[in-house]
């Protein structure tokens, strides 16, 4: 008789991958906020694997995202030069410090966990603020945009420290604050800029953490099995949802998850 445990076993981690990847269609937010907890208090993975794996997971799917916002002309990309200007580097010097520096694995697992605990709660709050940002009367047009360089590089130094490490906020924290940078840019340009830097972001912490051994690609792929189509299916019914029912949901959700990784 053919033994089907195996698909038992991958059935809630695709459907897994198939929520967050829905949500991330719907929000534009939620992605690693979400995952990496899910991964740790669900299903088990020590800190390392699950953000490692969570950014290579972020990384394919946001792609699919990233690719509709460029084709539809929703990407600032003179932003996401800037952003990546600072994130980038700062992710290849913090992963360069991982692998070099004689750090304790388990001491930057209990930090990992802290730091989680920390930003789940902040992107909560962006999460339920993100609607109040945007739907302002200055943001239906916009002209000549300062680019406000010092500050948006200095921004993408503490996101690229930050989804490094945690694989945190690429999304709701992202959306939020270059929404408070840029109060013209309209919103559907905010979302689009935001996964736009989240794609190579988090490639390069992804792959960091693949060449330190935080990546466990039989959980990556099932993941990845369920989060294209449901960031397609998200992606296609965004709007019909009511935000203001979603978002809170959402936000709870994260804030139960900062709850169970500082309890754990």
């Amino acid at each position: 008789m053919v033994d089907l445990g195996w698909v038992a076993a991958l059935l809630p981690l695709i459907a897994a991958g198939f929520g967050v990847g829905f949500l991330i269609g719907m929000t534009g937010v939620g992605g690693g906020a979400l995952m990496t907890p899910l991964l740790i208090s669900t299903f088990g993975v020590s800190p390392q694997v699950a953000v490692g794996t969570d950014l290579l997971y972020a990384a394919v799917t946001k792609t699919v995202g990233g690719w509709r916002h460029h084709v539809a002309d929703h990407v600032e990309w003179p932003v996401v030069l800037r952003l990546a200007a600072g994130s980038i580097p700062a992710s290849i010097l913090l992963l360069a410090a991982m692998a070099f520096l004689p750090l304790n694995t388990v001491a930057l697992a209990h930090w990992i966990r802290y730091g989680l605990a920390f930003a789940l709660p902040i992107s909560a709050l962006a999460i339920v603020l993100y609607p109040v940002l945007i739907q302002t009367p200055e943001r239906t047009a916009y002209g000549k945009m300062p680019l406000r360089t010092f500050p948006t590089v200095s921004f993408g130094v503490v996101l690229g420290l930050l989804v490094t490490l945690t694989s945190v906020g690429a999304g709701a924290i992202g959306v939020v604050v270059l929404a408070t940078l840029f109060p013209l840019l309209p919103a559907k340009r905010i979302v689009g800029t935001d996964i736009a830097h989240a794609v190579p972001l988090t490639f390069v912490g992804g792959f960091g953490h693949l060449g330190l051994g935080h990546v466990e690609f039989g959980l990556l792929l099932a993941l990845l099995c369920g989060s294209i189509p449901g960031i397609l299916l998200g992606t296609r019914l965004a709007g019909v949802a009511p935000e203001w029912l979603l978002r809170p949901i959402l936000a709870i959700t994260l804030c139960y998850a900062a709850y169970s990784l500082f309890n754990r």
